[in-house]
């Protein structure tokens, strides 16, 4: 039977020329280094590479994730608002009706440039039907707002107390918008019960198309509508 060849191994001699291909090595020209430790730089230089492509391919994964959690978390925001909208949506609609329609009553408060002759002749007419003594009744200078005009009308007035009171509830109902400001009354001398009242009646309208495309020209830059 055939017996296997004994096998030394000098550990020693082994370690010895191992240890002799590190000694001397030249650091500016691995070229010319050994086989052991030219191939060993050489995995740990693939080593590096691959290790720093992993973390900064890491990194930018983590900075991807971080930004898709933050959309993630404001789109759920979005959905839940949009979920309450659609809920919610019939009872909007009835909501922006009645805005529709409360907002369509206003604006028939607001005469048109036209119609602001004939609305002079009405807080004229209120004041003789209660008996005033119209010894003022002069129309200002138009205020153009940035939604309307304003129309300032200078009034002084003669007659009883009461009269004032009903003729300042004659204005208050008029079908358009009238207010009376700074008022100030004052006692006619020799005329007992007899009173002056002093103020200013205002009124508003619409802006019509020259002067809501007079508005538009004077708005600054990038202001919204």
């Amino acid at each position: 039977m055939a017996t296997m060849p004994a096998v030394n191994l000098d550990f020693k001699q082994i370690q010895s020329k191992l240890q002799s291909q590190f000694s001397g090595l030249d650091p500016n020209d691995p070229s010319q280094w050994p086989g052991l430790p030219r191939n060993l730089l050489y995995l740990a230089v693939c080593a590096a590479v691959i290790a720093g492509l992993w973390f900064a391919w890491l990194k930018s994964s983590d900075e991807e994730l971080i930004a898709e959690k933050a959309r993630e978390v404001q789109l759920r925001e979005d959905y839940r608002k949009k979920l309450v909208q659609a809920v919610n949506l019939d009872a909007l609609k009835k909501q922006l009706e009645q805005v529709k329609q409360y907002v369509s009553q206003l604006e028939k408060q607001l005469p048109s440039k036209a119609e602001m002759d004939a609305l002079l002749s009405d807080i004229n007419q209120a004041g003789l039907g209660r008996s005033l003594q119209f010894e003022l009744f002069r129309p200002g200078q138009v205020l153009v707002k940035e939604y309307y005009a304003e129309l300032p009308i200078a009034i002084k007035v003669t007659g009883t107390y009461h009269d004032m009171g009903l003729f300042a509830a004659d204005i208050a109902n008029l079908s358009r918008i009238v207010t009376l400001n700074n008022l100030s009354l004052t006692p006619v001398q020799g005329r007992e019960g007899v009173l002056t009242m002093d103020g200013t009646a205002k009124t508003f309208r619409y802006l019509d198309l020259d002067e809501v495309a007079a508005q538009q020209k004077t708005k600054p830059a990038g202001a919204k509508p």
